[in-house]
């Protein structure tokens, strides 16, 4: 199913909101809001420009990084 742009525009808004209310009242270094505000902004963030995509053919300038998978440090061997 695909968003409506204004739609996803709007939860993008609340998702940065969240996010920032999430940093600016943390309570330790690993507080799980914080990572709880930050995937919900990457997810909004997504449905946002793939909106914008499919409705008008355009996207935003950010890309977001793809996040590493820790079991690759353990796929290297040494010799």
């Amino acid at each position: 199913m695909t968003a409506d742009p204004r739609a996803a525009l709007d939860r993008l808004v609340a998702a940065l909101e969240a996010h920032f209310g999430a940093i600016s009242t943390r309570q330790s270094d690993d507080d799980p809001r914080v990572d709880d505000a930050y995937d919900v902004l990457a997810d909004a963030f997504e449905v946002y420009d793939d909106a914008l995509a499919t409705a008008y053919g355009e996207v935003t300038p950010f890309v977001l990084e793809e996040e590493e998978d820790d079991d690759d440090d353990f796929d290297e061997v040494d010799d």
